[in-house]
């Protein structure tokens, strides 16, 4: 067996056994593969695809390639969640206190934002002393003293798929449907919840930019976890536009910490509920009716919100700001972005104001780029919102006067009015379980 001829399989559409997969992701972990064999690899899965059996058994065996979380000890169902990426996708510092306050365990290993996507580690992070480089055992300590604890993920986790999702982001390859599956639910496999819900974004601030490419890659991933033996479920959610008005990280923990208080935008208080409703289903906690009303109560009685303060304390961060978001540190400077005629929002476009927010430091540029915790976006009209010339679209804050001019020029891309007020746009258009797709 050799990689040469693996190749030439799947440059001529065929597909890889289970041990030719094993051989292919051995090798190059250990460094036996060369860079230049996978990335011709990677090119040709990117265009002629792969089996769900072959998509199935290359998830297993990434999982397999590194350390796996043993939540065993822990006594209780532990659900987890992943989102395929979006702009003001701050919904993980809302559901998972929300879900650990019903009486569910809610550990999760997140990601940094890279490009026009935000990332949950650098939201936190912004949080002074919040502390995400926890040890397997102050991880489980906290999961268990908190019921949730939210990480930066190890990197020794699915080592494969860390080496393999590189070489997809220099050469290309990272919207392929199969290796989006394979990716995601590898590190799941590897973190030992006993259920995983997947946000799977929609439209132009997401990956999957159309409905059917998301209920592809939502339907591949719940039929992965299936034949794993973890269950899975999925909803469809909208990425066209920001979720909620916050973009740019301590901004974005402001407006999730007023969502668990009762408050916040609409939009994201919705689609966060939504998310913790199908958590507590998945967790077999009762009906879609009976988690929703939960869910709410963890809100409205503070259940929720004192949760994520355990465990913000118990991570070495400073609960003050979650009371007083005066106590953040502040941007240097802000402008604001005006309207220049008079209608109705009729696009607000997420990945321009995902790239307009990377200008202003919120984001990383590369893998590499600092980020700054105090810079961002606050929307203050939305898509369907009537304005007045003159009236504030957006404020921008960022450390200096030449990233504020840089992200004042790209956000005005962003914004389109027009005469006539826009149809409304679908919040979550569906789900996704083992019995397949349901429109909602």
């Amino acid at each position: 067996m050799n990689m040469y001829d693996l190749i030439t399989v799947k440059k001529r559409g065929g597909a890889l056994v289970c041990d030719e997969l094993s051989y292919m992701i051995g090798g190059y972990v250990a460094g036996e593969i060369p860079d230049y064999q996978m990335s011709a690899m990677l090119m040709a899965i990117y265009f002629n695809g792969m089996t769900p059996e072959e998509t199935t058994n290359l998830t297993k065996i990434m999982a397999a390639s590194g350390d796996r979380i043993d939540l065993s000890a822990i006594d209780g169902i532990k659900i987890d969640k992943h989102s395929t990426g979006g702009v003001g996708d701050k919904t993980t510092l809302i559901v998972s206190p929300i879900v650990a306050a019903c009486g569910c365990y809610a550990p999760k290993m997140s990601g940094r934002g890279l490009g026009h996507t935000g990332g949950t580690v650098d939201k936190l992070e912004s949080i002074p002393g919040f502390r995400t480089d926890l040890t397997q055992e102050e991880f489980l300590a906290v999961v268990r003293d908190c019921r949730m604890s939210l990480i930066a993920q190890a990197g020794t986790l699915a080592r494969a798929d860390k080496l393999l999702y590189a070489l997809r982001d220099v050469t290309a390859t990272v919207d392929s449907i199969p290796l989006i599956a394979s990716s995601i639910m590898s590190k799941k496999l590897a973190c030992g919840a006993d259920a995983v819900l997947l946000d799977v974004k929609v439209g132009r601030g997401a990956f999957m930019k159309t409905a059917e490419e998301a209920r592809t890659l939502a339907a591949l991933m719940v039929d992965i976890g299936r034949q794993a033996g973890l269950p899975t479920a999925a909803l469809l959610t909208n990425m066209d536009v920001p979720l909620g008005n916050a973009v740019g990280n301590s901004l974005e923990v402001i407006e999730a910490m007023a969502v668990l208080r009762g408050a916040g935008s609409a939009d994201l208080r919705e689609v966060s509920l939504s998310l913790a409703t199908e958590m507590l289903r998945l967790a077999g906690i009762g009906t879609r009716e009976e988690c929703r009303t939960r869910a709410e109560a963890a809100v409205a009685d503070g259940s929720a919100f004192e949760t994520f303060a355990r465990m913000t304390a118990a991570q070495g961060g400073d609960t003050a700001v979650l009371d007083d978001p005066r106590k953040f540190p502040q941007a240097k400077h802000q402008c604001v972005l005006t309207a220049k005629e008079t209608g109705y929002i009729a696009r607000l476009d997420a990945e321009t104001v995902g790239r307009a927010a990377v200008l202003l430091g919120a984001g990383r540029a590369d893998k590499n780029a600092a980020i700054d915790h105090a810079a961002g976006i606050y929307l203050d009209k939305k898509y369907g919102d009537p304005v007045t010339m003159g009236d504030a679209l957006a404020t921008l804050y960022a450390e200096s006067e030449e990233r504020l001019t840089a992200g004042l020029a790209r956000l005005g891309d962003a914004y389109a009015i027009d005469a006539v007020s826009p149809a409304p746009q679908k919040l979550i258009y569906g789900t996704v379980d083992a019995e397949g797709y349901h429109d909602r």
